[in-house]
């Protein structure tokens, strides 16, 4: 049995005077946020936005690592 699950790397900006997504690369990206970090708020934005750039279930992604980081893992299921 096989897992099809892909890593993205994603630099986060919160606070941001805009909302804007880039790839950098294939598994690479930059995000700025609205949303504060506080109560989760910008990780929760974060994968809403990543959630309708890649036009896939919000319950395929997760962060796996950075929570509380700039830096964040997201995984693909």
């Amino acid at each position: 049995m096989t897992t099809d699950r892909k890593i993205l790397v994603v630099r986060v900006q919160p606070k941001a005077s805009r909302q804007e997504l880039v790839r950098l690369s294939e598994t690479e990206f930059k995000a700025r946020l609205l949303s504060s970090p506080e109560k989760g708020r910008a990780n929760q934005e974060l994968l809403e936005l990543l959630s309708d750039h890649l036009r896939l279930p919000r319950q395929r992604l997760k962060i796996i690592r950075g929570e509380s980081s700039r830096l964040k893992w997201v995984e693909i299921s």
